[in-house]
């Protein structure tokens, strides 16, 4: 297993959900939502999020409007749409039940490790219904 490539796949798996609920605040600039997505370790460049904002807009979720700026050209802003929301709100129901799923597996403590000259052991969890053998 790949497991920078792996990390890599986790990431761009919730990119798409991490940008609309940037954007669900209110309308936002381009360099604003990579700006929040460095800083939450999220790397993105603009080489990837505008081609992910072109496919969010052609597929009816958000939308933008050009606001004039006084230090140079027209800017961006993002806003989402209606359908943007609703799909939102249906991605962070599907969010929180995954993140249950996931922690129930990652969080289940079943193994026990046991730690000999610096070398661990790992050994099946006893299962409480049998008895030691020496009972």
């Amino acid at each position: 297993m790949n497991i920078e490539n792996a990390q890599v796949q986790m990431r761009k798996g919730i990119l798409e959900f991490c940008i609309l609920h940037i954007i669900s605040r209110g309308e936002i600039y381009a360099s604003d939502m990579l700006d929040e997505l460095t800083s939450a370790r999220i790397m993105v460049v603009e080489g990837t999020l505008y081609p992910l904002l072109t496919r969010l807009k052609n597929a009816g979720l958000l939308d933008y409007k050009w606001v004039e700026s006084t230090s140079g050209p027209p800017r961006k802003y993002y806003i989402l749409t209606d359908l943007g929301r609703t799909s939102l709100e249906a991605l962070n129901a599907t969010w929180q039940e995954l993140a249950e799923s996931v922690n129930a597996i990652v969080g289940k403590v079943d193994l026990h490790k046991k730690i000999t000259n610096g070398a661990v052991t790992v050994s099946p969890s006893p299962d409480p219904a049998t008895p030691p053998a020496n009972a």
